[in-house]
Formats: C-alpha cells, structure tokens, sequence
C-alpha cells in the first residue's frame, strides 16, 4: 500500500507537467464540490422548513390523540388521563379537549365558520402561544373566549366585542327544534402562527365547551403530548394495546399524513437530482484517469517488468481518483457547511414576516443528512476509478515497451 501511495502522490504532484489532465482534475475537483454543497444546502434549506412546518403544526395540535369509538363525547377522560400519565413515561401531557364545528357572527359583519375548542386552560402546561397572546387575557368565565389573530381581523371583532357562536347540534325550545347558541364576550386574541389555525379557531375553557356543545361532564378528546415527537408510533402502538379495542390513538403523522409524505417526496427527488451534478463531476475523474494511463503506458511498462504486480498498478490509480474524490468531497462539505452557517448567522434570506410568519429562512443540517451526502459522494468517486485502474492493470509489458 505505501509503494502504491508513494507512486500515485507522485504522479498528482508532477501532473502538472500535463496541463490538460491537470485541468481535468481540477475540473473534477470543482464539480464534486459544487455537487456536494448544493446537496447539503437544499437538504438544510427543506429540512429547516419541514421542522418549522411540523412544528408550527404541532405547537396547536397533539402528538396522540385518543378518542372514545363506541360512543358520542369521551366520558371516562379522567381514569384514562391518569392511567396514560402513569404507564408511560414518554408521556408529557394529557389534555382532554372538547372540539366542534360552529358560526360565529359579530356585530354586523358576516357570519364566518370556525373550529371551537374547549381547553383546560387553569393548566400550567398550555401550548407556548396561549402564554404570549396579542392582546387581552385568557378567559376566566364560561362566557369568554379567544379568536386566532386572522380570524378578528375577518369579522371585525377584538377584545371587548361580544360575538354569537352558534353550534349545529339542535336544541328543543317552546317554538321547536332550534339550534343551540350562546354569546360570548372576547377576551383576547391569539396568533398560533399556522395562518388555517389563527384564521379558523375559537378557542374557550373546558366547561363553556361543555355547556355550549352539550357534552355535561364530557370530552372530544384527549390531546397527548410527548417528550420525544419520533416516538410517537411505539407509544401509540402500546398505547392501543393497553387501552383495548373501545378507543383510538391517532398520531400526528397520521392527523397530517398527505403534507410529511409529499415533503418527504420532495427531499428524497431533491436528493437524487442534486446527486447528478457529482456523477457528472464523476465522470471528469474517469476522463482524467484515462488520459492518464495513456500518458503513463511507459512507466506501466517498466513496473511491470521489474515485478509490479496488476493489483498494485490497479491500486495506484484508483488512489489518485480517490484523492480527487476525498479533496472534493471535503471542500464542499466546508463551503456548505460554511454557506449554512452564514445563512443562519446574518439571515441572508429574508422572507415577508405577515405571509411566513417568520422572518428568514433557516438551514438546518441533519448528520443524518450530511452522512449521506459525504458518502454518496465518496461511493460515486471511488466508483468512477474502477474502470481507468482495471484499464491500467489490463496493460501487457510487451505493449507498454515495444516502440520505445
């Protein structure tokens, strides 16, 4: 291995005497490296928006959500709240949650369709955003509730308006069938930061859900929080388990299925099409090596004839295009690295705050992610060796040596 490294530095160090072979693994070096940082760049770039989406999707929905399948509103909530709280560690949160489609008008606007959700909201461990709102309190009555920031905006209605909610479950009175309605007065207003979230959901406590949907001392749902988000299937595979057939664990990849498959989809094509730029690079490498095994028939030759084995001239130059391969390889790791870095560090990309609901675009890396381009980018390479070092080893000492 050394005499084969000793040859092979050799001939990258004096390679320069040929100034074309020499362009071409310059060439080659260049093109592996913009390959391998655009690699890593665009899988930064999708996987910092893939967990700015999760996360804003999760900051107002469950990790696990249990539900109660053989009957309407979820009655035994507390048993299974403390027995869920007990049993599993992984278990952060147990929030039961009253949920229901209703209208809600204020003042002479029009009527605009929401989501009302009835949460516990005496709870220390509320979601981060009902700690911060945009103005007023959080309800402290059974007449009061909290509307997403877009959906005050649409109906005209902020802290202190009262508004009518109306839910279509229907209610008996003296004149007949009627549906069942309440007045609320607003108390605040909350931005959640997914725009369908802030511009479709009411949000009041646990009993005023209760009373408006007729639920008495019922729940939805109960909304389940984890320590560790990718545990989410075990847990809720042994969640099933210990429950029984009467209720159901949905996860939250499930509650969003067609976004993660499609955002996924698009990281992998993304990966495989970037992936073209280092085999074209690639094929450089095999160009160069050619060339140069035409250019050294001489010098084959003569190690052959002084007892140089085929597997040591194979070896030979399969290093110096794994050389080329290595360098290129970590040069763009570093300028990806580098670019990431800077992005994150002086928020090169700037996007409009009110349509994003974030200020800049961010890189985020994962060593999973790097793992993978730094060694697709290396098998690609060292791949690309194999048939100009096989082309080297084929050569015959009497072909090498006879016009010389």
């Amino acid at each position: 291995m050394k005499f084969a490294w000793f040859i092979a530095r050799r001939y990258l160090a004096k390679g320069r005497k040929n100034s074309f072979i020499s362009i071409i693994s310059l060439v080659s070096i260049l093109g592996i490296a913009i390959g391998v940082a655009a690699l890593i760049i665009a899988l930064a770039l999708i996987s910092g928006f893939q967990k700015d989406i999760r996360d804003r999707i999760l900051s107002s929905s469950a990790h696990l959500m249990i539900t109660d399948r053989f009957q309407e509103g979820f009655a035994g909530f507390r048993e299974v709240n403390r027995d869920l709280a007990e049993r599993f560690p992984d278990v952060r949160s147990v929030m039961p949650v009253v949920y229901g489609t209703v209208l809600v008008k204020g003042g002479e606007r029009e009527v605009s369709g929401a989501v009302f959700r009835g949460l516990d909201l005496e709870r220390t461990d509320r979601e981060p955003w009902l700690e911060r709102l945009e103005m007023g309190r959080l309800p402290a009555a059974d007449n009061e509730l909290l509307l997403g920031s877009e959906l005050a905006v649409k109906m005209g209605v902020f802290t202190g308006d009262s508004c009518l909610v109306v839910t279509p479950q229907a209610a008996l009175s003296p004149m007949g069938i009627m549906p069942r309605f309440r007045r609320f007065r607003v108390t605040g207003v909350f931005r959640s930061g997914l725009f369908e979230f802030d511009s479709g959901t009411v949000i009041s406590g646990l009993n005023a859900a209760q009373k408006l949907f007729a639920l008495k001392d019922k729940v939805s749902y109960l909304q389940v929080n984890l320590r560790d988000i990718f545990r989410a299937e075990k847990v809720a595979s042994a969640m099933r388990r210990h429950l029984g057939a009467r209720y159901t664990v949905i996860t939250w990849q499930e509650l969003n299925q067609s976004l993660y498959s499609a955002l996924k989809l698009e990281k992998t094509v993304l990966f495989f099409t970037l992936t073209l730029i280092i085999i074209v690079a690639a094929l450089n490498i095999v160009a160069g090596l050619i060339l140069m095994v035409m250019q050294k028939m001489k010098d084959i030759g003569i190690l052959l004839s002084f007892g140089t084995s085929a597997a040591q001239i194979r070896r030979i130059f399969f290093l110096q295009g794994a050389v080329i391969g290595v360098v290129g390889t970590a040069l763009g790791t570093v300028l990806g690295l580098g670019f990431c870095y800077l992005a994150n560090r002086y928020e090169l990309i700037q996007v409009p705050t009110e349509i994003y609901q974030v200020s800049f675009v961010a890189f985020r890396i994962g060593w999973i992610d790097l793992l993978a381009v730094i060694g697709a980018s290396l098998l690609i390479s060292f791949s690309a060796t194999l048939i100009p070092s096989r082309k080297a080893a084929a050569v015959s000492v009497v072909d090498a040596v006879k016009y010389e």
